[in-house]
C-alpha cells in the first residue's frame, strides 16, 4: 500500500511536502534557539513576542532554500554532498536573521548565540528528517521489492565508491565488505564490517548473498584474475569493476584487450594471402564433398568455397554440433547454393558411397582427422583406424565412384613421426600415394603444413586463454619451434593442390624459418600490455613456465622427407617427391593394422608403425603409448 503511494506519487507533489516540512524546521529551530541561548528559560508569551522575528524569517528562510533547491534532493541520494548544502543554507538563514536582529524596533533583541544556535538547530533538524525520510522510503521499497544482496571485495576507495553507490539503489544493496588486510577486520565503513576472504563461502550461505564485486582495480590484472579464480566456488556470481576515476578519465573500461600481434612475427615471414591466386574457376560449378566439415580447416574450406561458386557443398562431419553450427553459418551465406549436411563417419564405406553416388560429388576435399597429438598418444587404435583405415575408405569409395579429384590434407607432423598422430597421418599419406598409382581415373594429391594459428588446440588461443587467467603461460619446451601459417593460407593451398594435382603429389609451402614458441608466448604477453615474469625480471606480470616436451612430441618439425624438390606455377608452393610401400606392402600394412585394430592390440598396431613409418630417431623407441 504504502509502496504504491510513494511510487504513484509525483515529483512535484514530494518535493510541495519536503518544502513545507522545511518551513515548519524552521519555526522549530527558531523555538529550540531561545530555549537553549535565553536565561532564565523564557516563558510562553516571551517566546510569542520573540517570534515576531519569523514573520521575516521564515520568508526568507523559504526564499533561500528554494535558492538553492534544498528541497528538490533525491531522498535515496542524500549524502554528503547533500549534508553540505543543508549546511550552507542553515549558515545563510542563519546570517539573514541575525542581520534582522540588528535592525532597530524590528522586534526584542535577541542575543547573538542565539542565531549561531538557530543555525546549528535547522541544520540538525533538516539533515535528520532527510536521513530519516530516506530510510523511511528504503524501507518502503525494500519491503516491495527485494534487493539483492552485494558483498564488496576490496575496502579501498573503490569499494567504498560502491557501497556509497548502492546506497541510493533500490534493485542492490551493500551487505558487507571483503579485504586481504587484517588490520582491517575489525573497523567498520559506510555503515559496513570487514571480513576475512576465507569467510566469504559462509557469509555467502548465511546471508544468501546474491553477488561478490571485487572492487580492486589499482591491483595488477593478474592478481585480480587469481582472487576472481578463488572466488569461483563460492556459490554466488562474481564481478569484478574498474575504478570510477579511471573509467571518466579514459572514457573506456580499463581491463586489458588482446590487440592482433603482428602476423609475420608468428609465421616467420610475410603473409601470402595477397600472392595466392584465385582458385575460382576450377571449383566454379562443381559438386564438393568436405570431410571433417565442423572442423577448423573443413569449415574454413566451405567458408572459402563459396566464394568459389560451386554448384553444391556436401559436409560430412560425424560429430552433430560441429555439423549444426557450420552448415548453418553456410546457409546464411550461402544464397541459392546447395548445402548438404551429412551425419556420419568417414569409416562407414557405405554411407561415403551413398554421398558421393547420391550427389554425383566430383571433388572431395579430405579434412577429416583426428589430430590433438596426446589424446591420439593415449587412443591409438582409434586414431589409426579413423586417420589411416577412414582415409582408406574415402579413397576406396572415390575411385570406385569416378571422383575427379581426392586432396589429403596432412601435417608436418607426418614427417618422420616420433608420435602416433603423426605416424597415422604419414600412413593416410602411403594410402593416398598408393592409391594414385592405380587410380586412372581419379587424380590423388596431398597438402602438407605446420601449425595453423587459431585452428583448435593450437597454441594461440591456449596462450590467450592462460593469459587472461593470469597466467602462467606454458611452453613445452625453451627450444621448440613450429612452422605456422593462417587457416586462411593453409585453406588456399588445399584449394589449389586441386587445380595443380597430376597423380600421388605431396604439396608444401615454403614456410620460411620456424618460429620459437617462447618467443610467440613472450610476444603476446607483452601484446595483452603485460611484462614477462622472470629472472632478469622478477616483479613481472605473467610467468612462462617449461612444463617439459609431451609423449610423442617434436623438439623442431619438418616439412620435407626428402630433398628432391619441384616446382609449381606459384613460387611458393612446391610439389615433394617422396618414397612409398609398394601395392603388395601397403596391403599388408592395412591388412596388419585392421587385424591390431579388430584385436584391440595396442603393442601389434605399434609395431606396424615402427616397420613401415620412417623416424626421427633410429631406435624408435619414442613411438610408445603414454599408457603403455
Amino acid at each position: 500500500m504504502l509502496y504504491k503511494i510513494v511510487v504513484s506519487m509525483k515529483r512535484r507533489n514530494k518535493e510541495t511536502i519536503i518544502f513545507a516540512l522545511d518551513l515548519l524546521l524552521l519555526v522549530a529551530a527558531f523555538l529550540a534557539a531561545q530555549l537553549l541561548t535565553i536565561t532564565p528559560t523564557p516563558s510562553l508569551s516571551d517566546l510569542f513576542t520573540n517570534s515576531l522575528s519569523l514573520l521575516v524569517i521564515v520568508p526568507v528562510g523559504g526564499a533561500i532554500i528554494n535558492f538553492y533547491g534544498l528541497h528538490r534532493i533525491k531522498l535515496n541520494a542524500y549524502g554528503l554532498q547533500g549534508m553540505i548544502e543543508t549546511a550552507t543554507v542553515a549558515t545563510v538563514v542563519g546570517v539573514s536573521g541575525l542581520v534582522f536582529n540588528q535592525i532597530p524596533g524590528f522586534s526584542p533583541a535577541l542575543p547573538t548565540a542565539t542565531f549561531i544556535v538557530y543555525a546549528l538547530c535547522f541544520f540538525a533538524f533538516c539533515a535528520g528528517s532527510r536521513t530519516a525520510l530516506r530510510r523511511v522510503v528504503v524501507s518502503i521499497y525494500s519491503q516491495a521489492k527485494a534487493r539483492k544482496k552485494v558483498l564488496i571485495y576490496g575496502a579501498g576507495q573503490t569499494g567504498q565508491q560502491l557501497a556509497t553507490a548502492l546506497m541510493a539503489d533500490d534493485e542492490f544493496v551493500a551487505v558487507g565488505f571483503a579485504d586481504d588486510n587484517s588490520a582491517l577486520r575489525k573497523l567498520t565503513i559506510c555503515g559496513l564490517k570487514i571480513h576475512a576472504p576465507k569467510d566469504i563461502k559462509a557469509l555467502v550461505r548465511r546471508d544468501r548473498i546474491d553477488r561478490v564485486v571485487l572492487a580492486m582495480p589499482s591491483a595488477s590484472h593478474p592478481v585480480r584474475v587469481r582472487i576472481l579464480q578463488s572466488l569461483k566456488d563460492v556459490g554466488c556470481e562474481v564481478l569484478a569493476v574498474p575504478s570510477f576515476a579511471e573509467v571518466v578519465v579514459k572514457g573506456e573500461s580499463v581491463m586489458p584487450k588482446l590487440e592482433p600481434v603482428e602476423l609475420s612475427k608468428l609465421l616467420g615471414r610475410d603473409k601470402l594471402e595477397e600472392e595466392m591466386p584465385q582458385t575460382s574457376e576450377a571449383y566454379q560449378g562443381r559438386k564438393v564433398l568436405v570431410t571433417g566439415a565442423g572442423g577448423s580447416i573443413g569449415s574454413e574450406l566451405c567458408r572459402q568455397l563459396l566464394t568459389c561458386k560451386p554448384e553444391c557443398i556436401v559436409l560430412l562431419e560425424h560429430s552433430e554440433l560441429a555439423l549444426y553450427n557450420i552448415s548453418r553459418e553456410l546457409e546464411e551465406l550461402a544464397g541459392d547454393l546447395k548445402i548438404v549436411p551429412v551425419l556420419g563417419s568417414i569409416i562407414d564405406y557405405n554411407l561415403v558411397v551413398e554421398t558421393l553416388e547420391t550427389h554425383e560429388i566430383e571433388v572431395i576435399l579430405h579434412a577429416a582427422a583426428y589430430k590433438h597429438v596426446p589424446l591420439v598418444e593415449m587412443n591409438c587404435l582409434e586414431g589409426l583406424r579413423n586417420n589411416v583405415l577412414g582415409t582408406r575408405t574415402v579413397a576406396d569409395a572415390a575411385r570406385n565412384v569416378g571422383v575427379e579429384r581426392f586432396i589429403l590434407v596432412s601435417s608436418d607432423k607426418a614427417v618422420r613421426p616420433t608420435s602416433v598422430m603423426g605416424a597415422t597421418k604419414r600412413l593416410a599419406e602411403m594410402v593416398i600415394q598408393d592409391m594414385a598409382t592405380r587410380s586412372p581415373n581419379t587424380r590423388y594429391a596431398m597438402v602438407r603444413f605446420g601449425n595453423v594459428l587459431g585452428s583448435s588446440g593450437s597454441v594461440i588461443p591456449l596462450f590467450e586463454d592462460q593469459i587472461r587467467r593470469g597466467g602462467p603461460v606454458t611452453v613445452t619446451h625453451s627450444d621448440v619451434s613450429r612452422y605456422f601459417m593462417t587457416v586462411a593460407e593453409a585453406v588456399r593451398l588445399v584449394l589449389l593442390a586441386g587445380t595443380y594435382a597430376r597423380g600421388g603429389d605431396v604439396f608444401v609451402l615454403d614456410m620460411g624459418e620456424p618460429v620459437v614458441i617462447r618467443d610467440v608466448a613472450r610476444q603476446m604477453i607483452e601484446n595483452f600490455g603485460y611484462t614477462v615474469r622472470d629472472e632478469a625480471n622478477p616483479h613481472g606480470d605473467i610467468e612462462i613456465e617449461i612444463t617439459g616436451l609431451r609423449p610423442g612430441e617434436k623438439l623442431h618439425e619438418e616439412l620435407l622427407i626428402g630433398s628432391d624438390m619441384l616446382t609449381t606455377p606459384h613460387p611458393k608452393i612446391l610439389r615433394a617427391q617422396e618414397d612409398h610401400p609398394s601395392e603388395i606392402e601397403m596391403a599388408n600394412v592395412l591388412q596388419e593394422l585392421r587385424k591390431a585394430i579388430d584385436g584391440r592390440s595396442h603393442e601389434t598396431a605399434l609395431q606396424v608403425i615402427r616397420r613401415w613409418v620412417e623416424s626421427t630417431y633410429e631406435e624408435q623407441k619414442t613411438l610408445t603409448l603414454v599408457n603403455e
